[in-house]
């Protein structure tokens, strides 16, 4: 078991190296043509979620009541259904 991971390791490091390889070369060749942007200008800007509203107790026991007489209704068919 130790040789098979032993062998896989070095698989895995020999495909890694050649990965880097392709990725300096395909950096060197952006880097020539100019139109390799700087690390700064990649960033994705931050963009965080919307916040939500507070729910109000009256929606929340609104909500509440809905979904108890949903699964009401879910268990009285599985009952019917098996029945």
């Amino acid at each position: 078991m130790i040789s098979t991971l032993r062998k896989a390791l070095q698989q895995l490091e020999r495909e890694r190296a050649r990965i880097d390889r392709q990725i300096g070369a395909i950096r060197s060749v952006l880097d020539q043509s100019g139109t390799a942007r700087p690390r700064a200008a990649r960033a994705k800007p931050n963009r965080s979620k919307p916040k939500r509203r507070p729910m109000s107790a009256a929606a929340r026991r609104a909500v509440g009541q809905r979904m108890k007489a949903y699964w009401e209704k879910r268990k009285a068919a599985a009952a019917k259904g098996k029945a």
